[in-house]
């Protein structure tokens, strides 16, 4: 039910030169704008490989008999290691007028593992044979300008405000993102962008509309595009921005396994508030959401109905600060978030339709078994806003149930050719909301370090070198094994080339 709370069509309209921009400030750059090229193309090219060192912790099996990760076929090992690779393409088209535009954007061996999908005898050299889905259409869209404001529709990307909830998966490390079909309008007034979006959330298996989700979305903003906040920066001006964003979802009959109709009486509401202040030297970004929502009949056996519904109270926020300029020689700053929780054992932040019931210190399971446990309250941020590198991105799946803060900071160690070579630094402290959630029963989690050195260069390609070490704390111990968890490492090596 979580998943489908934090994936409740919140809008964003994607209208930009790219596909891969889809915020309400890139809106002026792509439409009304008749000096621009009637096209725009752009690919990004990235591999990735790494290695894992002991991310099960040492600390033995969970009562369900799972490890807390992956182990190595040798009992006695501790190192794993993988790559994968991904070609985004985005393109896009426009009338000279500058008055109506499209997007397109599809992902090329999206994610797949190098090396995958060989072909060939061992012996022989060989090929790799992609899979059939080596084509992914993640967009496919239009949009025009009337008199009244904008209207897009098709299948879009989505993102709002820091992207904790709605995540277009546009940075160079995301591995998902977030996109709806939707038909959306866009307008201007009182100062403020005003959106009005529905989406066809589910269409169920056949033309039936009566097993249909429906998803409306209402938006409001304030936001200035990146070039006007750097004009304003330069004049030693500030700039404040917000917006606030309220989307409803709501399906009201399904269709059960044996093709028969179940009043499921679902219904989710999330508000969500963003709010950005920029200064010449400091930023503070912050995004709070609340989801509530209730199935009135959360059955999935025919003919087995339960006699009382779910029901959902979720509460995340994130804070990040930056102090210094964007372009200094040095920044930093302290970030800080929030995802409530739920008392039943493990995090829930994978769970799955059908899975059993969790035992106290596994790591994840189902937060709600009907009629025992009738709540799903535990947060869960997008996997693609990501805090750390080990216990949340790897071992955990995301941010939920926890409280965590990350101090960070930035050096420009200097220009190279065409390029800049920076380090980062960043440390993340957590702990669970719950702490019967946790494997080890208690709420301190760890502490993690997470520095890189990377190389951007204007012609579009990057590097980067990533290391993480993660110091587990009381809360991933295996108290019944008597075991402790022990330390965590790991190694990323990502090349990008961009066009």
């Amino acid at each position: 039910m979580m998943r489908v709370l934090l994936s409740a069509g919140l809008i964003v309209c994607a209208l930009s030169g790219r596909a891969g921009a889809t915020g309400f400030d890139e809106i002026a750059s792509s439409l009304g704008d008749r000096s621009a090229q009637w096209w725009d193309l752009g690919a990004r090219l990235r591999l990735r490989g790494a290695l894992l060192h002991n991310l099960d912790l040492d600390r033995g099996l969970t009562p369900s008999g799972l490890s807390l990760y992956p182990l190595p076929a040798d009992p006695a090992g501790q190192l794993l290691r993988a790559g994968d690779m991904r070609l985004r393409t985005d393109l896009g088209m426009r009338t000279p007028s500058g008055g109506m535009a499209m997007q397109l954007r599809v992902d090329v061996l999206d994610n797949l593992r190098l090396g995958g999908a060989p072909e060939g005898h061992p012996t022989a050299t060989g090929t790799q044979n992609p899979p059939d889905a080596a084509f992914r259409l993640k967009r496919a869209f239009g949009m025009a300008l009337t008199p009244l404001g904008y209207v897009a529709a098709g299948r879009m990307g989505s993102r709002w405000g820091l992207g904790m909830v709605a995540n277009a998966g546009d940075c160079p490390d995301c591995d998902s993102s977030d996109s709806v079909d939707r038909v959306a309008f866009v307008t201007s007034m009182l100062g403020h962008l005003w959106a009005v979006a529905y989406d066809f959330s589910a269409t169920g298996v056949d033309l039936d509309p009566a097993d249909d989700v429906h998803t409306v979305t209402v938006a409001v903003l304030e936001t200035m595009t990146a070039a006007a906040r750097a004009r304003r920066r330069r004049a030693g001006r500030g700039t404040a921005e917000y917006g606030l964003l309220v989307s409803h979802r709501w399906q009201s009959t399904d269709i059960a396994a044996n093709g028969l109709p179940i009043e499921r009486g679902f219904s989710a509401t999330v508000v969500d508030g963003w709010l950005r202040l920029a200064l010449p030297w400091l930023r503070v970004e912050a995004e709070v959401a609340v989801a509530v929502g209730r199935i009135e009949q959360p059955t999935l056996v025919p003919g087995a109905l339960f006699q009382e519904g779910l029901e959902s109270l979720q509460i995340g926020a994130a804070l990040e600060t930056e102090f210094g300029a964007p372009d200094g020689v040095v920044s930093g700053g302290v970030n800080a978030g929030f995802a409530s929780g739920d008392s039943a054992p493990g995090f829930g932040a994978i769970g799955g339709i059908g899975a059993g019931a969790p035992a106290a210190g596994d790591l994840d399971g189902p937060q709600a078994l009907p009629p025992h446990d009738r709540r799903i309250d535990n947060f869960r941020f997008h996997r693609d806003y990501r805090i750390d590198r080990i216990l949340f991105r790897e071992i955990v799946g995301t941010v939920t149930d926890a409280i965590y803060v990350r101090p960070h900071v930035r050096w420009r160690i200097a220009e190279i050719g065409p390029g800049v070579l920076t380090a980062r630094l960043s440390a993340v402290a957590s702990w669970a909301v719950e702490a019967t959630s946790t494997p080890g029963g208690d709420a301190a989690l760890g502490v993690e370090l997470d520095p890189s050195i990377g190389y951007v260069s204007r012609d579009g390609f990057g590097i980067a070198l990533d290391y993480a070490v993660l110091f587990p704390l009381a809360g991933l111990d295996n108290p019944v094994a008597g075991l402790s968890a022990e330390p965590a490492q790991l190694t990323r090596l990502r090349l990008s080339y961009g066009f």
